[in-house]
């Protein structure tokens, strides 16, 4: 919770009085909070780990310069006595529209199109709690595998969520991966994009925040909103046509689901064993 302490000190970093505050829901591994100011309100997230906090920082920071789809406009990003914090605008929301689910589609698609020669990123960062590392790989078959596969793998054989024969070797992964990351170019990803990283504001505009972005392949993204329920369809047709489907997208979707629901086995352990267990069955 935060202290009278915090909120003396949150009160001059932001440059204006906090009249009140109320903790909200925003997430499985930070505290959130609503601060109202005299002439506006705030949304706080705090965690113990600053740097946890600062790859959101810098991910919300490197999409909003892209000026494709929204994210909450940062006031502070700083430190507590016990803590660290990070000050979004607060947003009033809305039940999505079919017209908000189009244009989602549509700016997602245009995030995506923001390129660079090489896989991974600048930073690592985070999904969840859990490391993502970031290096640079000219190949995406290569960066899949050793970066987000095979380390998700290794954590679930120690924490015993798997067993040595339900995991493929990384030769395995790679040969078996190959046919389907051909043709691969890098696009700037959220990397979290479930439904509850989504909201659509009161004048009917999409906001994307809570990222863990990297430079992937664009359907990474898609294959995570279509994880827990999925978006509308309207999303999905409006994308596609900016970013086409082909032939492997639909295997590839799941083998990119394995990912998050490695790590959702990982962080909340063995109720995702069953789905983890018959991806790695059907491909591998």
């Amino acid at each position: 919770m935060l202290s009278p302490q915090d909120i003396h000190q949150l009160s001059k970093n932001l440059e204006t009085p906090i009249l009140n505050w109320q903790s909200v829901s925003g997430g499985d591994i930070s505290n959130s909070y609503k601060l109202q100011t005299k002439n506006y309100s705030v949304f706080l997230k705090t965690h113990s780990n600053k740097a946890l906090l600062n790859a959101e920082y810098l991910g919300l920071i490197k999409i909003s310069k892209t000026k494709t789809i929204n994210t909450p406009r940062i006031l502070h990003f700083g430190d507590l006595e016990h803590n660290n914090y990070l000050a979004l605008e607060w947003i009033e929301t809305k039940a999505a529209t079919t017209n908000n689910y189009i244009l989602l589609g549509q700016q997602l698609a245009h995030l995506h199109q923001n390129s660079q020669d090489q896989f991974g990123g600048t930073t690592s960062n985070f999904i969840g709690h859990l490391s993502q590392s970031n290096s640079y790989q000219d190949h995406w078959n290569d960066f899949y595998i050793n970066q987000r596969l095979a380390p998700q793998l290794q954590l679930a054989q120690s924490k015993h969520l798997l067993e040595n024969k339900d995991i493929p070797s990384v030769t395995t992964l790679k040969e078996t991966c190959a046919p389907y990351f051909e043709n691969i170019t890098p696009s700037l990803l959220h990397g979290d994009l479930w439904n509850g990283n989504v909201f659509i504001s009161k004048n009917d505009i999409p906001y994307i925040f809570d990222p863990a972005t990297y430079y992937g392949h664009s359907e990474v993204d898609i294959a995570m909103t279509k994880l827990f329920g999925g978006f509308d369809t309207v999303f999905y047709d409006a994308y596609h046509n900016i970013i086409p489907k082909d032939a492997y997208t639909d295997s590839r979707i799941e083998l990119y689901q394995l990912y998050y629901l490695l790590v959702h086995l990982n962080m909340f352990g063995s109720s995702y064993y069953t789905s983890v267990y018959g991806i790695l069955k059907k491909y591998f």
